[in-house]
Parts: structure tokens; sequence; C-alpha cells
């Protein structure tokens, strides 16, 4: 059974996608092991122990999304498109949600172990938002309390009957326009240690590999990951029969890792220099 959230409502993985990309157009349905790269995404998801799966998009996502999502066993929740923190609270209060697993639809590796562990410990902390640093960029995730983020909503309001004041936490003027912390989710939460419980701890070891690139953002990440999933493929297909076991999708953030540092060994040109 997953844990229920400390919060008293359920813990749900929401991931956060789009169709429209201005550094690679239509990468959320680019191929990836022959199915688009979100259903990749939700695949990987699947792994992390939680109570609902949510992927949280904009409206006009739904057409080519929803039925992904159903197929990949999420709910699909539609919402705004710029203001990505309301598209979580929308989420948040249609399915009462007590705490977030936060993942952005870029991240087709996340390390399903790592994940569940940075969930129990913010859960035995209490903590309002939970993250590891240390992990290869593109393999985590965050855990966030419902309420934080309700919290950071109400805080960040541009409405007129709740402005905005002054400045933003990173010194800009407030001009009207849409704040970083409506737009990157999280932003409000680190930037104010003083009134939320925070909780950034160093990954394990093994999960270590801050200098490994393993995010889908550009054409050459793209590539990239087309080749480590590729390669994850033979590792897998040259397991004899019965060695896959329960402790197969716990050793996933491993052999992510294994098979990076593989390619590289072998000098494969997208893979040298990054660890």
């Amino acid at each position: 059974m997953p844990p229920a959230g400390a919060e008293g409502g359920p813990v749900a993985v929401l991931l956060q996608a789009r169709l429209d990309s201005s550094r690679l157009p239509g990468k959320a349905l680019l191929p990836l092991g022959g199915r688009p790269l979100i259903y990749r995404v939700m695949e990987a998801l699947a792994r992390i122990p939680a109570d609902l799966y949510i992927l949280a998009s904009p409206e006009d996502c739904a057409g080519d999304f929803s039925p992904l999502a159903e197929e990949a066993g999420f709910q699909f929740c539609p919402g705004p498109k710029e203001d990505v923190l309301a598209r979580y609270c929308l989420a948040i209060r249609r399915f009462s949600i007590g705490r977030v697993i936060r993942a952005t639809g870029d991240n087709p590796f996340v390390f399903p172990a790592a994940a569940a562990a940075i969930n129990g410990e913010a859960l035995a902390l209490g903590a309002d938002y939970a993250a590891y640093s240390g992990l290869p960029y593109g393999a985590g995730v965050e855990s966030v309390a419902a309420e934080a983020l309700l919290r950071a909503e109400r805080e960040t309001s541009l409405s007129p009957e709740k402005p905005l004041s002054g400045k933003l936490p990173s010194g800009k003027l407030n001009s009207g326009k849409l704040p970083p912390e409506r737009e990157h989710v999280c932003p409000y939460l680190y930037n104010h240690p003083g009134l939320f419980l925070l909780h950034r701890p160093l990954a394990r070891r093994a999960w270590q590999g801050p200098s490994l690139r393993i995010t889908v953002d550009t054409g050459e990440d793209y590539e990239r990951c087309r080749a480590l999933w590729d390669a994850l493929e033979e590792r897998s297909g040259e397991a004899q029969p019965g060695e896959e076991s329960a402790g197969e999708k716990r050793s996933r953030d491993e052999a992510i890792i294994a098979a990076w540092r593989k390619l590289a060994g072998a000098a494969h040109p997208l893979f040298q220099g990054r660890g």
C-alpha cells in the first residue's frame, strides 16, 4: 500500500506536460521505444508508489494526451496553459490531494526508487517541500505538501482583489505579468525558507550523477535519450528467464546510470564529456 499523505489526503503523482516547446516542438509525441515520449514518462512514473496518478495539461492537449493517460492508468486533468501552479492547485482541489509528487513531461528516466525514498523522507519529517540534490538532470521529482502549493497560489495571486506586492522574490518589479512562481510551481516555497519546512538532502551515492543529462529539452537530448533507451532495452534483453524479480524495479535507477556510463565508455559521441 502506498503511504497516505501526512495531511490526510492521498499521495498523487502529478505530471505536468504540454505539446508546444520552443526548443523541440511536439516533443511529447516524439517516439521513444515505439511509443510517444509522454507515454514513456507516465510509464516511468507509474513505478512510484502513490494513491493517484494524474496528468495535468492545458486543455488544448486533451485530444492527444487523454487517451494516452487512460492507457497508462493516469487521470487526465486539464487546466491553465501558462499558470502551471494554478493547474496543480486545480488538480489538488478536484482530487482532494494531500501530497504531490511533482514531475515534468521532459523526463522518461525518472528514478522510481529515489522518488519513493524522498517522498518517504518528506512524509516522515512533515516537510512542505523535499527534493534530492546530486541526481542526474531529469532523474528527480519533488515531494510537496498540497497545502503549501495552495498557499503559494494564494500569496502569488495577481488578481485585482489580491495583487502581488511591489517586487517578486527574484527582485524584478511586478509588471502584472505571470511571475515565475506561477510558471515553475515551487519557487515560492524554496525562496521563502522562513515560511516552509524544506528538506533538500544529497542523494544516496548509488543515485548520484549530477553531470549526467537524461532529460529531453533539445534535439540533441532526444537523440541521447533514444540511445540510452536502446541500451536499457538491450540490457533487459540479455537477462535470463527468471532473473527479473520484484527487485528489478528498485534497481532501475542504478541500471540507467550503468547504461549511461557504458555508452560513455564506448566513446558514443552523444555521451562524451558528460559523466
